[in-house]
């Protein structure tokens, strides 16, 4: 439980941040409140989806995602996209049928005030006030997840918030937006930070029924923002990369008070699955900032090899956003001859939200599929890219000529299908008439036509994460 000093320290953390941001100008420009990041203004229900194409009947369960939209307009100055109220987005499939569609906000307690609804029960943690950068499914139930302090937050199949809680866990502490699911233990692993304790960040593992598992407190400097993580069989891969938190941001108004940080020495460590802080071992890189990792496995050399994607740098100038730096997918390898790591380029292009085929999570994998990137081109259309990572070659898939879409989730067209073997499914959204569907496509066919198109009734913001949860 938090202690009573540290309660009062969130406290007056978090009146400082809204004095600061009560005497901040009000107005400008803000990219991440218009267009295609423009959030709705209401939640909708529709039960009558227009389908071009053919839905898999093997698909039955949620396409849910989940991203900022603001209740009330925030001002436009100092709204980091980051902050705003978490809502989930649903699609529900089942015998080749699209069922319905939802969106829902997430019912923390600053949203729920707004809305003039209920509280919900569950635990409290931190001073994070916002839910809405990844959504689950575990143990039975679907969780949205946040970063720096805020607990998860259980919503049901409807989408509607049911509590709050680490799980079913009776401990609270910070928790990840990017927890990695082994599929051979059923735990999910996490490394994790909380705002307001700068020098100190967690190993979590959640077990299969939601209890916490392990907790193993890592010592830090500065408050690193710790966005992802990755495990392989053996270890769990911790990114201790130069964003820091800044007090100086906080008395400047800054609603995400986060900044690149030449000071920190950019580190990537290795903890064994089952050690502790003293067990890590510590690699150098130069300074770059990791969003999002997407596989990493061990190999007989006694090695680690992760792929992910790198920013050259990231929150420098801008308070309201990510930033238009280079951006490079890159293989990195850890070994066990060396401190530094190494790091190879697979591709140069503007990419984020990389996924794969998660069953062959902590295994050797060929397949990887991201979406572009180009934030000096928000407003053009971007391409799924798949790259095979055994031969080098990128195949890309437009969506059309005025669409881009979000991140991407891979679907096995059986649980012994091969890997590339299923389908790709994501939100796409229209630049030109402001609409959005959800698109089927066939995964080793991506010069094809999509398996299906489902229309979405209302638009669909450009946002963050999100899962196929089975039924």
């Amino acid at each position: 439980m938090a202690s009573a000093a540290t309660k009062i320290m969130e406290k007056t953390a978090r009146w400082v941040a809204k004095q600061a941001q009560k005497r901040a100008p009000v107005g400008g420009d803000n990219r991440f409140l218009e267009g295609a990041y423009a959030p709705v203004a209401s939640e909708t229900t529709s039960t009558k989806l227009k389908v071009t194409g053919t839905i898999p009947k093997e698909l039955d369960g949620i396409l849910a995602r989940i991203g900022p939209n603001p209740i009330h307009a925030p001002n436009p100055a100092t709204y980091h996209w980051f902050v705003g109220d978490g809502m989930v987005h649903g699609l529900r499939l089942l015998n080749g049928e699209a069922l319905w569609y939802r969106n829902r906000w997430v019912g923390t307690d600053k949203a729920n005030r707004e809305l003039q609804r209920p509280l919900v029960p569950g635990k409290r943690h931190g001073i994070v006030e916002t839910v809405n950068t990844n959504i689950i499914g575990h143990n039975g139930s679907l969780w949205a997840l946040v970063e720096a302090g805020a607990l998860p937050v259980e919503m049901d199949t409807n989408l509607d918030t049911v509590q709050h809680g680490l799980f079913r866990s009776d401990a609270v502490g910070a928790f990840s937006a990017h927890p990695h699911f082994d599929p051979l233990t059923g735990e999910l692993h996490a490394i994790c930070y909380n705002a307001t304790q700068p020098n100190r960040i967690h190993y979590h593992v959640i077990d299969k029924h939601g209890q916490l598992a392990r907790r193993v407190p890592i010592p830090v400097k500065h408050g690193p923002m710790i966005h992802d993580c990755n495990i392989t069989r053996s270890k769990a891969i911790i990114l201790d990369l130069p964003v820091t938190f800044s007090f100086a941001s906080v008395l400047k108004g800054a609603t995400f008070p986060y900044k690149w940080n030449k000071r920190h020495a950019a580190r990537v460590g290795l903890l064994p699955r089952t050690g502790h802080a003293e067990d890590i071992r510590w690699y150098k890189l130069e300074p770059c900032y990791v969003f999002h990792t997407c596989n990493a496995f061990d190999t007989e050399d006694g090695s680690v090899i992760m792929d992910v994607v790198v920013h050259a740098r990231m929150f420098d100038q801008s308070i309201q956003g990510p930033e238009a730096q280079k951006i490079t997918l890159e293989r990195w390898t850890l070994s066990p001859n060396s401190d530094q790591v190494k790091r190879e380029v697979i591709s140069d292009r503007a990419q984020e939200f990389p996924r794969f085929d998660e069953r062959l999570t902590t295994k050797d994998y060929r397949y990887a599929y991201t979406v572009g990137a180009d934030l000096n081109q928000p407003d053009s259309p971007q391409p799924l890219l798949r790259h095979d990572i055994k031969t080098g070659q990128c195949t890309e898939h437009f969506y059309g000529p005025t669409k881009v879409s979000g991140e991407v989730v891979f679907v096995p067209r059986s649980e012994h299908s091969a890997e590339n073997d299923g389908w790709l499914l994501s939100y796409v959204y229209d630049l030109e008439n402001d609409t959005s569907e959800v698109v089927i496509l066939n995964a080793d066919d991506l010069d094809g036509e999509p398996q299906a198109v489902i229309e979405i009734p209302v638009r669909v913001p450009m946002g963050f994460h999100g899962n196929w949860i089975a039924s």
